[in-house]
């Protein structure tokens, strides 16, 4: 097949190069000049995805993978267009469907007949049947379902580990017409391949969901059950800090139980997914009371660990706080939506002097992001970790001297590293009491 994507993001390129590794011809399209430079010369244009660079390299020289910025290039001719376009959302669940109507445009422009058009980009339920194949045939004069062919299918993969969740998970699908499932299904089964999973209750492979709208419920329903059960432990964090309680004994024990899985609280929800799709969903149903308030508990935990630190500090007025982690989770390069800005934030708000560490950015980087960045083994008052990224594992208070109090957002430290100085973690009731006046008398007693 000759394939197109339209997108060489962190998602879109990789699959890109799945898609040219298993024997298709590929041509992807990007509006950067310099993402199209550096992978038409089979180099990787951002770091941290698993075999990336090794399979570009390999595929390039090859033929069956390039880039351009034109799609009239890429386009005429394909059987299948990929569009994994970044869709963003404000804080009022508003989606700003910009890039991805600029794509759609200039897609239906040179689309041509007998293409199947995938959508990947996490959508409101209902979009591509109402927004994007009616800007198809009117931007092509073709008719969807005749000419050509509209499917959904979300990317359902992590950044870093792209290749290896495309083997893990099931492909969910779903067409505009039943022609249109029919080779969503063919076309994936065609460039997938699948682990075997026993624990799912029919094989792992493409899944027909029925109709682009229950493929697009299905995906904003599995990242806003993430939101909503880290809000549910961010609950239960916060009032195990009021009654001596360390909640992370108590999440363990819980989930021996088969029918109980709650998540681990933490200080922050961070990168393009869990943060942002519970908003789509809101904007479908915005009287989802549960989902709107486990995403203001979400947002609100930055703040929380701040008000925490100073529980434990005392006045951070003119105190230097590093912040470990710029990313928004451990190991990835890339902070959107991450927890670091907003911790930062609270924290001047506080009076502190906030200075900021992360393995993956150089100190230009952080200056960038605006921050100034700390450096192992520089002194300072307090520690607040943010991300959970391996490094931090093996730190202690030797790396940074003068500390006397560190709030552990991420429960990746080990306590011991840390003897003169007080520690304690998103819902470590427990050590809160150790390092203040005690527990608070629970409510009805």
């Amino acid at each position: 097949m000759k394939i197109t994507v339209i997108g060489l993001g962190k998602i879109g390129l990789p699959l890109a190069v799945q898609y040219a590794s298993s024997g298709h011809t590929v041509v992807g399209v990007d509006v950067s000049p310099r993402v199209v430079e550096l992978v038409g010369a089979g180099v990787e244009p951002f770091p941290g995805e698993h075999d990336l660079a090794r399979r570009l390299a390999e595929l390039v020289p090859t033929g069956r993978l390039r880039a351009t910025v034109d799609y009239a290039d890429a386009v005429p001719g394909s059987d299948v267009v990929v569009v994994v376009v970044p869709l963003f959302v404000d804080d009022d669940a508003r989606p700003d469907f910009g890039w991805m109507d600029a794509a759609t445009d200039s897609l239906a422009a040179v689309l041509t007949e007998g293409t199947l058009v995938a959508y990947e980009t996490t959508l409101p339920v209902g979009t591509t049947r109402t927004r994007w194949a009616p800007r198809l045939e009117a931007g092509s004069g073709l008719r969807e379902g005749v000419d050509f062919h509209v499917a959904f299918s979300p990317e359902r993969v992590l950044t870093g580990r792209v290749f290896s969740d495309l083997r893990r998970y099931p492909k969910l699908v779903g067409g505009l017409s039943s022609e249109g499932a029919r080779r969503a299904i063919d076309f994936y089964d065609s460039v997938l391949q699948f682990d075997r999973r026993d624990d799912l209750a029919r094989p792992n492979g493409v899944w027909d969901l029925g109709s682009a709208e229950a493929a697009e419920m299905a995906k904003l329903a599995e990242t806003t059950y993430r939101d909503v059960n880290i809000g549910l432990a961010n609950e239960f964090a916060r009032y195990a800090e009021t009654v001596g309680i360390d909640v992370a004994q108590v999440v363990e024990a819980c989930n021996s139980q088969p029918f109980s899985h709650i998540h681990q609280p933490g200080i922050a929800v961070g990168g393009h997914c869990i943060p942002v799709y519970p908003r789509l969903y809101l904007w479908n149903d915005p009287d989802a009371t549960t989902v709107r308030a486990a995403r203001a508990r979400n947002a609100a935990m930055p703040d929380h660990a701040v008000d925490l630190l100073g529980r434990v500090h005392g006045d951070l007025s003119g105190q230097t706080v590093a912040v470990l982690g710029a990313a928004y989770r451990g190991g990835v390069r890339e902070t959107a939506f991450s927890g670091v800005f907003a911790t930062v934030a609270a924290l001047e708000r506080a009076g502190a002097t906030v200075v900021v560490h992360d393995p993956l950015y150089p100190d230009d980087d952080l200056a960038r992001l605006g921050f100034t960045a700390h450096h192992q083994g520089e002194p300072a008052d307090a520690v607040v970790v943010q991300a959970d990224h391996e490094d931090y594992r093996l730190w202690g208070e030797g790396d940074v001297p003068g500390v006397r109090t560190v709030v552990d957002g991420r429960r990746i430290l080990d306590p011991a590293a840390w003897p003169s100085a007080v520690v304690t973690a998103i819902g470590d009731g427990a050590a809160l009491a150790r390092s203040t006046r005690g527990p608070a008398v629970p409510a009805g007693t």
